[in-house]
């Protein structure tokens, strides 16, 4: 702990010197695992823009993170390179994951380690406005529409966190976003949902050979940031380095451990990587819907089975990009859900509600969950 806490004091005092712009990430702190929190403190009702009974969650556990608003700036003019160009080997190893969208025959991978840095990406994918957010935090990863009330909007870092998880705001209405609640939770359009858009999270070299058109972002965003390093110290290896409180711990699994987690409301299914081995495909339940997970040690996703494929058999094959997984019909479905080979050609598996997250994350967020 005390080698995490100097390692990201040394950190910060080398991002202010050396950078000619804002680039501080946050007041400092450290949260023992007991509740304790960090320098950048609780918001009373002033800071927060209103009273506690103009937000959907407590007050007195939203957290000023320490930099302010757009303290860690968002990118709104995105500079993408294409996949093949010598510069992307510059600052991606074929292990740094990357989010990833698809639309239309645009895909677009967005670096863990320059959204570490931003964590917001107001985006134009295939001709839809989308904004990319990234909780560095949490490890979770969402897409969604850049609009508000119909019409559209940027969003931005606010600067608070709730339960340690990146609350945005929208610059139409100021209104707060809770990223893992996906909802307004102050201000204009409280208890309003945002309309998700589909990412997934894998490896560069995975979503690259997956995706041979694909577009990167660039590391020359005309910001001041040293996007080879990683700016938490220790945080993703030290289970017991929280930066900020959350409300409520549970040990069934290591803090730090990444999931894939099937969402709705207060419900949330959970599964580990080490459930996948070297590649296979699940058949589960969440609530009401019959589920497949595919996955192996570098990627997990989840689809919804209807009716009409309740009585294929899937089997996870990934030997070649082209295609993700197969059932015994014959048909080949890709990473996408969708049949690009078979008798199903073109049909398509909806996709569930899920993210990938740090596990301490989501016992916060979820009152009832259920690990596979």
């Amino acid at each position: 702990m005390k080698t995490s806490y100097l390692f990201l004091i040394s950190m910060l005092f080398i991002i202010l010197s050396c950078a000619s712009d804002d680039s501080s990430m946050f007041s400092t702190g450290v949260n023992n695992g007991n509740g304790s929190e960090g320098s950048g403190g609780n918001v009373d009702d002033t800071d927060s823009g209103g009273a506690a009974s103009n937000w959907t969650i407590p007050i007195d556990e939203v957290v000023d993170g320490g930099p302010g608003k757009d303290g860690i700036p968002s990118i709104d003019n995105a500079i993408f390179l294409e996949a093949g160009d010598a510069r992307v080997n510059n600052y991606m190893e074929d292990d740094d994951l990357v989010v990833g969208i698809v639309r239309g025959n645009v895909a677009k991978a967005y670096p863990h380690r320059i959204l570490d840095w931003h964590e917001v990406v107001n985006d134009d994918v295939f001709g839809d406005k989308i904004t990319i957010s990234y909780c560095p935090l949490t490890g979770t990863a969402f897409g969604w529409e850049s609009s508000v009330d119909n019409r559209y909007s940027e969003f931005g870092v606010s600067g608070l966190l709730y339960n340690t998880n990146l609350i945005l705001y929208d610059r139409a209405s100021d209104s707060n976003w809770s990223q893992l609640k996906l909802e307004c939770v102050n201000g204009e359009f409280i208890g309003s949902k945002p309309k998700v858009a589909d990412v997934l999270e894998t490896t560069w070299k995975l979503w690259k050979e997956m995706f041979p058109e694909t577009k990167i972002l660039s590391n020359e965003q005309g910001f001041s940031r040293k996007y080879t390093v990683y700016p938490y110290g220790d945080y993703k290896q030290d289970d017991e380095f929280l930066l900020f409180p959350v409300s409520k711990i549970d040990n069934s699994i290591p803090n730090k451990d990444r999931v894939h987690v099937i969402i709705s409301v207060d419900s949330a299914k959970v599964f580990e990587f080490s459930n996948f081995g070297n590649g296979k495909a699940i058949k589960s339940q969440f609530l009401s819907n019959d589920i497949l997970i595919i996955g192996d040690q570098k990627m997990i996703n989840s689809y919804i089975i209807g009716s009409q494929y309740i009585n294929l058999v899937f089997e996870y094959d990934f030997s070649t990009p082209d295609y993700y997984f197969k059932d015994n019909e014959g048909n080949k479905w890709n990473v996408l859900g969708t049949a690009v080979d078979g008798p199903r050609k073109g049909e398509k598996l909806a996709t569930t509600s899920s993210l990938m997250s740090y596990w301490f994350a989501i016992p916060p967020f979820f009152s009832k969950i259920e690990i596979y």
